[in-house]
């Protein structure tokens, strides 16, 4: 049987192939540290789950809930945002529920993109930025996102008959996988860069609230006017612990948001209605606790961060988000790093091309793992590469 022309090209998605690998050696009896993926390793609070349980037991709750979210889920998103970040939002139009905002990040490209647009996609970046462009039959066009750059796209260096045809950009901050962030001023530029180009900003913000140091993290819709031309995404994933719960957002222009909306329609039949309920607690209920959680994560950066130093391997403090991102020796090939790191100590880490041709030369390691085995993995780390490739090149 002959699979459409659309899926003919998707290369297979690294992670599940990475999980095989692991699986294998686990069969083998080998304790494999996973520092890899970007799952959180932490409950959400005890609220949130008693609040779903108890919704959950009630006989009424167990039917069809309505697309993009019951009334009160989109109602709690509104409020999150007037209290999180000072933005007034229409819940009626200018906000959708979604099953985990990578089905979000996938429906944009599907609902803006024909073929021959052109998709403006930063590179690294998360693969369904390129992937849902691609399935829309657009063309891709790498904006680089580079060290000496803080991580932000050049706009500027965006040829003009690329942007002639250029309908939607992409953006991510703060970023996966370089842990970079934007200031406010950078996204007031973009606002007034889509304006001038006739664009559509896709901005995903996941890790908005995992933040460190006492930075805040800003959102786009912050900015004015940006109403006109974007739509932020954004998960309970990462914010509340939630990753398996499939709980996003998107909010922002009404138009988008309808399209969205529509094309949810002829897939999905929305959420269970105990989860939307988790999700209300979640966003309207207390949030210290976030604080202490992100205090748990800051100290797992923290011990990254000195691992890596103590090997000499360059890596920025990232005030946000959930990794590291660091350059391997110069004339490593971080694939062959990462596959011969795993064989090796059994210590899993993701290779930065994986994200892009820009994200060659570096490794990204994640937050997600308990301090004491993320301890121990980087001890692995240290001892190998000092018993290997520091040894090996110099």
């Amino acid at each position: 049987m002959q699979p459409a022309n659309r899926i003919l090209n998707l290369k297979p998605y690294f992670f599940a192939n990475l999980t095989k690998r692991i699986l294998a050696l686990q069969e083998q009896g080998r304790d494999v540290i996973r520092l890899d993926i970007g799952s959180p390793d932490l409950p959400p609070a005890d609220f949130i789950i008693e609040t779903m349980t108890e919704r959950a037991r009630k006989p009424n709750t167990h039917g069809y809930t309505p697309y993009g979210g019951t009334p009160a889920y989109r109602q709690a998103i509104m409020q999150y945002y007037g209290q999180r970040f000072g933005v007034e939002v229409d819940w009626r139009s200018q906000v959708v529920g979604l099953i985990g905002s990578k089905e979000g990040l996938f429906t944009i490209g599907q609902v803006v993109l024909n073929p021959g647009d052109v998709s403006l996609v930063p590179d690294p970046a998360y693969i369904t930025y390129t992937s849902s462009s691609e399935i829309a039959g657009a063309e891709v066009y790498k904006m680089p996102l580079l060290e000496q750059n803080n991580f932000l796209p050049d706009l500027d260096a965006i040829p003009a008959e690329i942007l002639t045809r250029a309908k939607l950009l992409w953006l991510n901050y703060p970023n996966n996988p370089t842990g970079a962030i934007a200031p406010i001023e950078f996204f007031v530029k973009v606002v007034a860069f889509a304006q001038k180009h006739n664009l559509i900003i896709a901005h995903d913000a996941p890790y908005a609230d995992i933040c460190y140091d006492g930075y805040v993290a800003p959102s786009i819709l912050q900015v004015p006017g940006a109403f006109d031309v974007a739509v932020e995404f954004n998960s309970l994933s990462k914010t509340y612990n939630m990753a398996g719960w499939r709980l996003g957002m998107a909010v922002g222009n009404p138009d988008l948001i309808h399209s969205i909306t529509s094309y949810k329609e002829q897939v999905d039949t929305s959420h269970f209605e105990p989860i939307l309920a988790g999700g209300v607690a979640a966003l309207t209920g207390d949030q210290t606790w976030v604080q202490g959680r992100n205090q748990i994560y800051q100290d797992r950066r923290d011990a990254v961060i000195e691992g890596l130093h103590a090997i000499g391997l360059h890596a920025h403090v990232p005030q946000a988000a959930l990794y590291a991102w660091a350059r391997v020796p110069e004339g490593v090939d971080e694939f062959d790093f990462c596959a011969r790191l795993l064989q090796d100590t059994g210590v899993s880490v993701t290779p930065g091309a994986v994200f892009g041709q820009y994200g060659k030369g570096f490794i990204r390691i994640s937050f997600c793992t308990p301090l004491a085995s993320l301890e121990a993995g980087m001890a692995r780390i240290v001892h190998w590469m000092r018993e290997n490739i520091v040894v090996a090149h110099g």
